[in-house]
């Protein structure tokens, strides 16, 4: 094996000689063909430089340009989407939490507006792409929902998404209860298991594995519905669902 040496180092023997002489030969070698790499990288950047500064500079304008859009367009549309959503929320938060109210009028404002004031279906289209135009998919599903049109509700919220998930399960649900509506029992069953899917809470997982329950019975598939009661039941036991629950396991049994 070849031993370090030091500067100076006179060779004891022929064979020291012989490869002191490869090794300085085997450095040269190397920091020639560096020297060599290095100017070719020099010349290629050099002949080269236009395109390079172009590029770079077409990364500059496109990095500008967003930012130019996110603080110029993007932002204020958003700012005044948040503005044009307050109107039709009213309307709906009046038509679902005030029983004595004209439903079917308030819902119907909620979603398309009155007096120059914008409704959902104004705010999905004139800003797309937002996340309140997102939000406004949600609030129109449930304002078509309770208006008994069963396809729009279950084409908006289709169209909404989020990772929230207390209203991903709400609009999983509705979409259950859409098809529920319309006969369609199987892919009712499928929007409940998806809405229970969304993760668990107090709120909407009893609701939903209640109506999976309710669902997989009317199809005959009385283990899966046994399933979805017991579990109501036992995981949820001081919900609404829970208070009537022993009936349905009775059914499913």
């Amino acid at each position: 094996m070849a031993t370090y040496k030091k500067r100076g180092y006179k060779p004891k023997t022929k064979e020291e000689e012989v490869e002191i002489q490869e090794q300085d030969s085997t450095t040269a070698e190397v920091f020639n063909t560096l020297d060599e790499s290095a100017s070719k990288s020099e010349e290629w950047v050099a002949k080269n430089q236009k395109a390079i500064l172009g590029v770079i500079g077409v990364i500059a304008v496109g990095v500008l340009a967003y930012l130019a859009y996110v603080n110029f367009v993007q932002n204020p549309k958003i700012n005044d989407a948040n503005n044009e959503m307050y109107y039709p929320q009213q309307y709906l938060d009046q038509a679902l939490n005030d029983a004595s109210a004209n439903k079917d009028s308030l819902l119907t404002l909620a979603l398309n507006g009155s007096e120059g004031k914008y409704g959902f279906l104004d705010i999905i289209k004139n800003y797309g792409g937002t996340p309140t135009a997102n939000l406004a998919n949600y609030s129109a599903g449930m304002a078509y929902l309770n208006l008994k049109n069963y396809q729009e509700a279950i084409n908006h919220l289709e169209d909404f998404s989020t990772s929230n998930v207390t209203l991903g399960a709400l609009a999983k649900g509705g979409i259950g209860d859409a098809f529920m509506q319309l006969n369609q029992t199987e892919d009712a069953l499928e929007y409940y298991e998806k809405a229970v899917a969304q993760g668990d809470n107090d709120f909407t997982t009893p609701r939903y594995l209640y109506k999976a329950g309710v669902a997989a019975l009317e199809l005959g598939e009385k283990d899966k519905a046994l399933k979805y009661f017991e579990r109501v039941k036992n995981e949820f036991s001081t919900s609404l669902e829970a208070s009537t629950i022993d009936a349905f396991i009775g059914k499913a049994k």
